[in-house]
């Protein structure tokens, strides 16, 4: 007996412009027709083009139900992208999409919304996030948002959407009921229990009916194909594009020290001509969102004999390069003089960036923060090579000089410059806030699942002797005292406000309402499903 057919996701809505909109969605079959139905009277219709994606798999570690994996095997997934054009701008329109598979069997979604790039003047919600990773509160984070705001208009996502980008269930259907596309469309089904009590949450109804725009995260790139037997193995066997480039001559690049292609095959963003889906800018309404590429590979700080880490190699690597890690080292270029950061002086000097109301920069790796991540400094590994009287690799050593930083030293300065109001950014699994002496507000808020903890007070981050750095265990490295929340700042035993939210129990969202040039953060008690959402932190952009 052959099961109906179904939809892999919901369609959800990318590259909004002043006339038109983009629908996408996902089916685990390639089926004959794909249509989008739109209109007052649903009576328009768009056929959607169909591809394949070409990396998504399943390992030993997918969380799929009823099925046994013992190494990587082919996921088959296609993709459906179909645009609704001759829109008129600030009205929304009803849509639904129908697949029809081989056999003729058809499935279509419930109807939603679409509507075109918001113009100038139109007030928006616009829903800040980042580093979901399918962490256990996303799915009430979620909930919480629409319950509390109702529909967004946007979302900007600062990186680490999931955890594995080439595991085609952490996208889509991960059992455990908090996979990316559920979470962001209502239809997750994730259960927490506290004292007894379980709770069972949907995740919010989002994308659906507001576009999405990404950064990419340390977490959307994949590393080395075909090396190992599992995909966690080669998500962190990552090496750098000129190290490749001596140890696979002739071989592809991109197969061969690290890619985004799965990411760049699922979304479809705006492009720069040196970027493409990398880094870009767009106008939406009131706003110029600037999007970069500024993420490291993450390697562990520890030194052992087992791991390849951000200070050292592992021992039994020391005789064979090819097994090296090279470091915590940078994916795209932002230093001075690199084409992004020349890209990005362009944009910064362009009319629609210097013409909007609001200018916004995200990005995934923070330049202030008190999280762990912030150290070692963002810049090239200083690699050094320790032998013995005969030759022999004894210790293979990496230092981060923190006056290179590139963040700080480069990037930083030029936004001062150009009247950037607010930078966005994840990484750290907490939210924090810091405003630069010229106002320039700096938010991280992905403590939105859960949180690694932060360096204040009597918490200190591990700075290993082996580097030669000045980093400080406790408070921002660069220099900023965090902002303690505006409205309702949790508190210490001692009953002194905390400036940052940094809690396993606690998740938070931030909203940026166009309209007033205000932004809001919340938070959720976990251990209190019936408790009310919190507003604790609001600022406006100047």
């Amino acid at each position: 007996m052959v099961s109906a057919p179904h939809l892999l996701t919901d369609p959800f809505l990318q590259l909004p412009t002043t006339n038109s909109v983009q629908v996408v969605w996902f089916t685990e079959f390639a089926g004959q027709e794909h249509v989008v139905y739109y209109g007052e009277n649903l009576d328009q219709s768009r056929l959607a083009k169909t591809s394949k994606l070409s990396r998504t798999r399943e390992d030993q570690q997918s969380k799929v139900a009823n099925t046994t994996i013992n190494q990587p095997v082919k996921r088959h997934i296609w993709r459906h992208a179909a645009e609704v054009t001759g829109l008129t701008p600030g009205v929304r329109v009803p849509y639904f999409v129908m697949s029809v598979r081989e056999d003729g069997a058809s499935v279509r979604s419930d109807v939603f919304t679409l509507a075109t790039t918001p113009e100038r003047g139109q007030a928006m919600k616009i829903l800040l996030t980042s580093d979901h990773q399918l962490k256990p509160m996303i799915a009430a984070n979620l909930q919480k948002v629409v319950e509390t705001v109702g529909q967004i208009d946007g979302v900007w996502f600062a990186g680490d959407l999931i955890n594995v980008s080439d595991r085609a269930s952490e996208w889509f259907d991960d059992h455990r009921g908090g996979a990316f596309f559920p979470a962001l469309q209502g239809r997750a089904n994730y259960k927490m229990a506290h004292n007894g009590v379980e709770t069972i949450y949907t995740g919010g109804e989002i994308i659906q009916h507001a576009p999405m725009f990404t950064a990419i995260g340390n977490h959307e790139v994949m590393g080395r194909v075909g090396r190992s037997n599992s995909l966690n193995n080669e998500f962190n066997d990552t090496i750098p594009r000129a190290v490749a480039e001596k140890l696979y001559r002739g071989k592809s690049l991109i197969d061969n020290s690290f890619n985004t292609q799965t990411y760049e095959e699922i979304f479809s963003l705006p492009e720069s001509e040196s970027g493409g889906k990398k880094y870009y800018a767009v106008s939406f309404g009131d706003v110029r969102l600037v999007v970069l590429y500024v993420t490291c590979m993450w390697r562990t700080q520890k030194i052992n004999t087992v791991y390849r880490g951000r200070y050292t190699e592992a021992v039994q690597d020391l005789d064979n390069p090819e097994n090296w890690g090279y470091g915590q080292f940078i994916f795209e270029p932002i230093a001075k003089g690199s084409e992004q950061y020349n890209w990005l002086e362009a944009e910064l000097d362009s009319e629609e960036f210097q013409q909007a109301k609001y200018k916004v920069v995200m990005f995934h790796h923070p330049p202030h923060t008190l999280g762990d991540n912030i150290v070692p400094a963002y810049t090239d590994p200083v690699q050094t090579i320790e032998r013995d009287h005969k030759g022999k690799i004894t210790a293979v050593r990496y230092e981060y000089p923190k006056d290179t930083d590139y963040i700080n030293r480069d990037l930083v300065p030029l936004l001062e410059a150009a009247e950037v109001q607010l930078v966005l950014y994840g990484h750290s699994h907490l939210w924090n806030r810091f405003i630069s002496p010229s106002g320039m507000q700096f938010l991280e808020t992905s403590n939105v699942g859960n949180s690694y903890g932060a360096a204040w007070g009597n918490n200190k981050r591990e700075i290993l002797t082996v580097s030669q750095e000045d980093y400080i265990a406790v408070g921002d490295p660069y220099g900023l005292e965090p902002v303690v929340p505006s409205i309702a700042p949790l508190l210490r035993e001692d009953n002194q406000p905390i400036p940052y939210i940094a809690s396993n129990d606690i998740t938070v969202f931030s909203i940026f309402n166009t309209g007033t040039g205000i932004v809001t953060s919340y938070y959720f008690d976990m251990r209190k499903p019936d408790s009310d959402v919190v507003k604790f932190d609001e600022f406006k952009l100047k």
